[in-house]
């Protein structure tokens, strides 16, 4: 794009954004190509100040269960699954999860996110009766299954999904984490795996998943196989479903990791600059959900906390344990206190938070007339 047309391009961005207009997808492809980064996170931060008015960023003291790394789907980009049979493979007995709860609420954690791979043998009544021993012990959220793993359940268990989420509501599932979306455009997910399905799969579960109550959130993955039209579809799926539900909770992008992925040397690692732009095109483009979390675990504390002017809200989980991006030979855990310095450095406070955006106090309680 000439250089000529880059504000008048950038002046009908800030006018839409003024008069509460959507973004369409051709202002969005052609916004992502303009060289002005501190432009366009200039206004992806005008959205976050309005929406959220007072200098607070959140985030969450929790830990990653990986309860199996055990999976048939075989995505390109995975560094973590292991086929069934596998040395490797593993499926963690209840006590092993037990003990890693406990551990998280001594340190203060209030919510687990239950992962793993697409198990061929586990069904719903596997984790119906997981959910109900950790219920009947912890007072603790559980944050579980992606799409695909419901998918997964529902078919050994041979139920609909909608009995399936119905069942696991009942045995303790609190809410549902966005992953296993990567890009939702057909062309990608066949690209980086037949067995995945396609994107009306992971769409039709988390909207099953709002009809029946349970908030989530929604995620993408970029900087692999897609092309920046299909980023930009991506987000027009996960809008449109919120306009239909409001169930999504938050907004979570990342980059993709591709070491030690059948995918390594096939893609480039995604830029700091390009995940701040992603980052900022998606605050200005999902324009009804309220909340965006930036990755840190991904792209390093220092980058998540430039991303919180970039559009970013949250800083996520403090993360008590990781595996899967671990796998790809990524690794960058922080401590409490260096959350909340990173924060304080950008003249915001930080708050911690629960699922569902309410701020809470250092035992988990809700602070009265606290929300997001």
């Amino acid at each position: 794009m000439s250089a000529s047309s880059a504000p008048s391009l950038l002046d009908r961005v800030h006018d839409k954004i003024v008069e509460g207009e959507r973004l369409n997808r051709d202002e969005a492809v052609s916004l992502f190509q303009l060289d002005d980064l501190t432009a366009i996170g200039a206004l992806a931060d005008m959205v976050r100040r309005r929406l959220h008015p007072e200098p607070i960023v959140t985030y969450i003291v929790d830990r990653n269960i990986n309860y199996t790394n055990v999976c048939d789907i075989y995505c390109k980009f995975c560094a973590f699954f292991r086929p069934p049979d596998h040395n490797e493979s593993y499926l963690l007995p209840h006590e092993r999860v037990f003990e890693k709860i406990e551990r998280t609420l001594e340190q203060g954690g209030v919510q687990i996110l239950l992962q793993g791979g697409v198990h061929p043998e586990l069904g719903v009544e596997y984790f119906e009766e997981l959910f109900e021993a950790i219920k009947a012990r912890y007072p603790i959220h559980i944050h579980g299954l992606s799409p695909v793993e419901i998918i997964g359940a529902a078919e050994v268990s041979e139920v609909s999904v909608s009995e399936a989420l119905r069942r696991l509501a009942i045995a303790g599932l609190d809410s549902i984490p966005g992953g296993g979306a990567e890009i939702l455009a057909e062309r990608v997910r066949r690209k980086y795996g037949r067995r995945k399905g396609g994107p009306d799969k992971w769409l039709d579960v988390m909207e099953e998943a709002h009809h029946a109550g349970l908030r989530t959130t929604a995620t993408m993955m970029f900087g692999g196989l897609e092309t920046l039209e299909e980023r930009i579809e991506h987000l027009e799926r996960v809008r449109n479903l919120q306009d239909l539900t409001g169930g999504f909770t938050a907004f979570i992008s990342w980059t993709l990791q591709p070491d030690n992925t059948l995918l390594e040397g096939k893609v480039r690692k995604a830029s700091a600059h390009e995940y701040l732009k992603m980052l900022a095109l998606s605050r200005l483009f999902i324009d009804n959900i309220r909340n965006f979390q930036v990755s840190f675990v991904t792209m390093g504390a220092k980058i998540g906390q430039t991303a919180l002017s970039f559009g970013g809200n949250d800083f996520g989980s403090l993360m008590l344990e990781e595996n899967v991006v671990a796998a790809a030979g990524t690794e960058c855990l922080v401590t409490q206190d260096e959350i909340e310095h990173l924060i304080k450095a950008t003249g915001r406070f930080p708050r911690r938070r629960n699922m569902f955006y309410e701020i809470i106090d250092g035992r988990g309680a809700v602070m009265e007339g606290e929300s997001r």
